[in-house]
């Protein structure tokens, strides 16, 4: 591949290059690249808005450069604030060595453990001591700090901002140069802290790293970014018949998001699908593309093809409709019964008549019977509910 092949590989769904022509000067050396992501384990599993990110990565080891996965054991103490309107709650030692340890295993589903290096950032900064962490602090002001958009909104809004929290951007800007990155990725809302790497590699009198922001995956509901927390996510170690079935709940529109972000697929095929589409294809038919591609990333080809199958099976062989109703509602406490959600969203005319109908058999969600009246239906996910043969809707609870 040429220069410019390898630089349209890698500018593909990204959001921002800082600084493109440094990237191509870079490149063009011939020199493997190291190539840095960090990753705080604030959660024990991996979901496919973390594999965006993690894609790119193969993408630079495919061109022969060395992937630097930095796990934020250190970090993770302190808690990243971003996007955080207060506080973040600290995570104690042992909750990070247990949500590290699943984090090796499940990487190497995408990465190549032979171009792959783990690192802790504990490393070196656990060997600090106070007057080191001072000089790292010198090299940055408060006025700097305020200028990020989480901590400005909090102090102008008369909302506590706790000093360690200002530690969070600079120690992972200081892993930049205890690394000697060349490249940082990251999502569109930690820029500020890949700057701020940049900033002390110069400090350091390293060459400063490149940036590369990545989107933030919308989730199930096509709203909020995908997140464990919200319920609206597909973990990379979930079974392959419902990772299938949450894939085939997103909406026709979100699909090409997901097309966008986590096929591997060449662009120019993603456009002539959409003109396929346009030109009359039956959307579910190539979200079945899309599902059998992400499946058989984790399980396997067989998988893939057997989750579909378990699919269309589900659902008496392609019952679905073409198109549905999109209904997004409400919920108290963090979820809605489903006999509330089937008369919401006018599936039923009545939750008595939902009652009976889940007595009858005749409800399922995303192809799965219900039999339990009492089911409730957490916020932030996103379902297609069936009711008889021929009512369907795509529901989202907020």
């Amino acid at each position: 591949m040429s220069l410019s092949d390898d630089l349209a590989l890698l500018k593909r769904g990204a959001e921002e290059i800082l600084v493109e022509a440094e990237l191509a000067d870079r490149l063009n050396t011939g020199r493997p690249l190291r190539v840095k992501a960090g990753f705080d384990p604030t959660a024990p599993d991996l979901h496919l808005g973390h594999t965006v990110l993690i894609n790119k990565l193969r993408q630079f080891q495919d061109l022969g450069h060395e992937v630097l996965f930095l796990i934020g054991d250190f970090t993770g103490m302190i808690g990243d604030p971003t996007g955080k309107n207060v506080t973040r709650k600290p995570l104690t030692r042992e909750e990070v060595l247990e949500n590290a340890a699943t984090y090796e295993h499940q990487i190497y589903k995408i990465l190549d453990p032979e171009k792959t290096t783990v690192m802790f950032n504990s490393q070196w900064m656990a060997a600090m001591n106070a007057a080191d962490l001072i000089h790292v602090a010198a090299k940055h002001t408060v006025a700097r700090m305020l200028e990020r958009d989480d901590f400005n909104k909090r102090y102008t809004g008369k909302q506590p901002i706790a000093i360690h929290e200002f530690l969070y951007p600079l120690i992972q800007g200081y892993d930049s140069v205890a690394m000697k990155a060349d490249v940082e990725l990251g999502g569109t809302d930690q820029k500020f802290n890949l700057l701020v790497g940049r900033e002390l590699q110069k400090h350091y009198g390293q060459k400063p790293q490149v940036i590369l922001t990545m989107p933030i995956l919308e989730g199930l509901d096509g709203a909020q970014k995908m997140s464990k927390s919200l319920g609206n996510y597909i973990g990379i170690n979930e079974p392959a018949d419902e990772m299938f079935g949450k894939l085939m709940s997103v909406s026709d529109d979100l699909m090409w998001r997901y097309f966008e972000l986590l096929s591997f697929r060449p662009v120019a095929d993603i456009e002539a699908l959409k003109l396929d589409v346009a030109a009359g294809a039956n959307p579910r038919d190539v979200k079945f593309l899309l599902g059998r591609e992400i499946v058989a990333r984790f399980h396997g080809p067989t998988a893939a093809e057997t989750a579909q199958a378990s699919f269309v099976a589900r659902f008496q062989q392609g019952a679905i409709p073409d198109e549905m109703a999109e209904v997004t509602l409400g919920s108290e406490d963090g979820s809605l019964g489903i006999a509330s959600l089937l008369k919401g969203a006018g599936l039923t005319g009545s939750t008595s008549e939902a009652f009976r109908m889940i007595k009858q058999g005749a409800v399922r969600v995303d192809g799965e019977r219900v039999t339990d009246k009492a089911t409730l239906i957490r916020a932030g996910s996103t379902h297609v509910f069936q009711v008889g043969k021929r009512r369907f809707a795509r529901v989202t609870i907020a």
